[in-house]
């Protein structure tokens, strides 16, 4: 069952992606991001249902809304992580992509290791353990209003990333001269041996 469940979900992401690239590719940033996290924080009151046993009035199984809340969830979460991943992409001078991925993975881990231990607090501030569940509506409750919050930093995000094909970073900024220096260098140290390795062959 939990296995499904995990299986479901991956589609739900891989939905998910589809829906960003085929639907939202060429929408602001902003609006995308306003919407998905207002959705994401939607997501969570769907556990409500499972907490009041209201499907089971409906005859609909346990399983049905985990399975539902897992592709939705998920979906969700992968079309809000989307508009981010390529406005970091935009911000990324050259050079340094594989250490700004690396960075932005990190925040990520540390984002979802910090949310784990405070939801596991909630859960001890609120008394519910495995076989008391009558404050879990209210943990529920207050998980998905600190989802919504995100949305009022959203002023962050450049403006000028209205048109999500439009170059945010300087052109100077997106030419690699690292590379070029380091390459200009390497072919200044080969040139005394290819001409050392000429004059042999001259001379034999």
């Amino acid at each position: 069952m939990v296995g499904s469940i995990s299986s479901i979900g991956a589609v739900g992401s891989l939905l998910g992606v589809l829906l960003y690239q085929n639907a939202f590719e060429n929408h602001p940033f902003r609006g995308v991001l306003f919407w998905t996290q207002l959705l994401y924080g939607a997501s969570g009151l769907v556990d409500l249902i499972l907490v009041s046993r209201v499907n089971l009035k409906f005859g609909i199984p346990d399983y049905v809304v985990v399975v539902s809340d897992a592709a939705f969830s998920h979906m969700i979460g992968r079309l809000k992580w989307m508009p981010l991943l390529v406005l970091s992409s935009k911000l990324c001078p050259s050079g340094i992509e594989g250490t700004f991925f690396a960075l932005l993975m990190s925040i990520d881990h540390i984002g979802m290791l910090t949310a784990s231990w405070d939801g596991g607090l909630s859960l001890h501030a609120f008394n519910v353990t495995r076989t008391q569940f009558d404050n879990l509506w209210i943990v529920i409750l207050i998980r998905s209003i600190l989802r919504i919050l995100p949305v009022c930093i959203l002023f962050l995000i450049p403006s000028t990333s209205s048109d999500p094909n439009a170059s945010i970073l300087p052109t100077e900024m997106l030419k690699s001269k690292k590379g070029d220096d380091m390459l200009e260098n390497r072919n200044m140290e080969m040139a005394p041996l290819v001409s050392s390795v000429d004059q042999h062959l001259v001379d034999t």
